[in-house]
Parts: C-alpha cells; sequence; structure tokens
C-alpha cells in the first residue's frame, strides 16, 4: 500500500504522487517514512529528499521547512525545492560563489542579511550537492510530476 507524498512551496508542487517510501532531511537527522508512519510534524534542513517508488528513486534538493507526515499522507512545505533534472549546477555555483564573496567581504552589521546571505550559500551547495551525486544516476523519463511555473 504506497503512501501520498507532496512536496511544495509557495511558489508550485514540486511532486505530487503515490510512492512507496519517502526520506527527509530533518533537523535532528535524516527521517525514513513509510506508510501506516505515526502522525508527526517536523522541521527540515537543507538537503536531499529522496523518493522511492516501484524499485526506483527520485531526487530533489530543498532548502529547509516542515514536513507534516499522516499514515496514508507526507507533506513536505519547504521553503525551496527543485527536482534533480531542474537545477542548473552553473547557476548554483555562481549563486555559490556570490555568497562566499558577501561572506568574505565581512559580516553584514544587519543579522537578517546575514542570514539571508548564509542561507543562499547553504542552499547552492546543496543544488551542488545534489545535481552531481545524482544526475550520474539513469533517470526514467517523466519520472516526476511537476506543475510548470507559470511566471
Amino acid at each position: 500500500m504506497p503512501i501520498q507524498c507532496e512536496i511544495v512551496t509557495q511558489e508550485r508542487t514540486v511532486f505530487s504522487g503515490a510512492v512507496d517510501a519517502v526520506n527527509l532531511p530533518g533537523t535532528e537527522g535524516r527521517l525514513g517514512i513509510l506508510p501506516h508512519h505515526t502522525p508527526l510534524l517536523t522541521t527540515l534542513t537543507f538537503g536531499e529528499v529522496i523518493v522511492r517508488k516501484a524499485g526506483e528513486e527520485e531526487f530533489f534538493a530543498i532548502g529547509g521547512g516542515l514536513a507534516e507526515v499522516q499514515p496514508d499522507k507526507v507533506i513536505v512545505l519547504a521553503d525551496s525545492a527543485e527536482h534533480v533534472a531542474e537545477i542548473d549546477i552553473e547557476r548554483a555555483e555562481q549563486a555559490r560563489e556570490r555568497a562566499l564573496r558577501f561572506m568574505k567581504e565581512g559580516v553584514p552589521e544587519d543579522p537578517d542579511r546575514y542570514a539571508q546571505i548564509r542561507a543562499s550559500l547553504q542552499r547552492a551547495q546543496v543544488r551542488i550537492d545534489v545535481a552531481q551525486r545524482r544526475r550520474r544516476r539513469t533517470m526514467p523519463t517523466g519520472a516526476y510530476s511537476r506543475q510548470e511555473d507559470e511566471n
């Protein structure tokens, strides 16, 4: 019996489908979610979400958020999320270099600005790591369902 999984951001639904298992980057460590899991609400860190169905795996880079787990459903409310096939490594590397440059220039006096720069650096590094690690694997055509941005 599968479990319904949704990975959403404020802008769009990144993934929606019935799956066999979901692996999440929890702030206290990785979480493996199977059908009939005990209800859970947890925070997520920057990292990789792995969705398994029929022996195939799909990979997503997320920039933190929350996960709500019910026995028949997992909802990932991510601050940012991308399927591995959507990641532009060159753009992510440019974002990482920009964030590193800002960090080297000195810590901004504004703690909110510092947090933004730090989050940008983490998000870029996760995107790079997931893309480099996972693109080597062959992904089935049309393996993920996503709702296109209307912008």
